[in-house]
């Protein structure tokens, strides 16, 4: 085999490994370091695929005022925000919240005790933002099936503010989540007084 020929088939071995490349890439979704808010306008886009972040913690019942109804509330955040939290107790801009509420019930196939979760009933994020929000820090609802929504942002939103009272690093309710609080410990970022609180009621 001549030279001329060896070279054209290593080109051609080598222009179909980067068109393979590419096709695959192309078909793979979004690496977990590249999800970051996605906003139309003012308007933050629904995250998609959040079920695929990091699950932080889960709540039956909760809430912050006498009454309302026993909803589950499944927290989720972005791998690579968990993963600076880890090495820092912070977290970094562009981090996302997903808080979802899911039905709770009792009776159903084989159960005969305790609750599990059932239809999507809301979903709401959180989300760290300080190139785009003056307060750091932005909340949104929504509805149904709601492809987009409103910030509620600012000392007068009721969500910003319950945050900023009431959580223990940053903007973030860690005291509820069993193992984001010993980092927060760990890296002296969890605020203690919202423990003190919570005893003194």
């Amino acid at each position: 085999m001549n030279r001329f020929l060896i070279t054209t088939c290593a080109i051609f071995l080598v222009v179909a490994a980067v068109c393979l490349d590419a096709r695959q890439s192309a078909q793979q979704p979004a690496r977990q370091s590249d999800v970051q808010p996605t906003y139309a306008g003012g308007r933050l886009v629904r995250p998609a695929d959040y079920r695929e972040w990091v699950f932080l913690s889960s709540g039956l019942g909760m809430s912050y005022s006498a009454g309302g109804t026993e909803l589950f509330t499944n927290a989720f955040v972005p791998q690579w925000a968990y993963r600076e939290f880890l090495t820092s107790g912070k977290w970094p801009q562009k981090t996302m919240f997903v808080l979802e509420e899911r039905a709770s019930e009792s009776k159903g196939s084989i159960n005969r005790t305790g609750h599990f979760q059932s239809d999507l009933k809301g979903l709401a994020v959180e989300v760290k933002d300080e190139s785009r929000f003056p307060d750091r820090w932005a909340y949104f609802s929504f509805g149904g099936d709601g492809q987009t929504a409103e910030p509620m942002t600012g000392p007068k939103d009721t969500c910003w503010q319950c945050h900023e009272n009431n959580a223990a690093v940053e903007h973030t309710f860690v005291q509820f989540s069993p193992t984001l609080k010993p980092i927060a410990e760990k890296f002296g970022t969890y605020h203690r007084q919202v423990d003190q609180t919570a005893s003194s009621r």
